[in-house]
């Protein structure tokens, strides 16, 4: 880990945001609230999930959601649209399912 400017052996989930200011935002205001924003969007971009898992899967949904919740206009419109039809599909899929399986006990 010693190309992304964190020592070998530390976790970079486990950084306080004070270390964050030390390290990264040298010359910064911990107290202004764009340099703590910004210290938080390099935390989200830092942060290394499992792939290909449950947890994964659903921290990427977390994230998603919190990043819908922080923007707004028609931003936050178009991602409750994507969660629609996400939903609309799950429910279209969940119906065939039950309509083919209805259909094959059925005859």
């Amino acid at each position: 880990m010693a190309a992304t400017g964190i020592p070998d052996g530390e976790d970079p989930r486990r950084r306080s945001p004070a270390d964050r200011f030390n390290d990264d935002l040298i010359g910064l205001d911990p107290d202004d609230p764009e340099a703590q924003a910004f210290a938080e969007h390099l935390d989200r971009v830092e942060r290394t999930r499992p792939a290909y898992t449950v947890e994964g899967y659903l921290s990427g949904m977390s994230d998603f959601a919190d990043s819908a919740n922080r923007l707004g206009g028609h931003y936050r419109l178009m991602a409750s649209i994507v969660a629609a039809l996400i939903l609309l599909g799950v429910a279209v899929a969940a119906w065939d399912a039950i309509v083919y399986v209805f259909s094959v006990l059925l005859n």
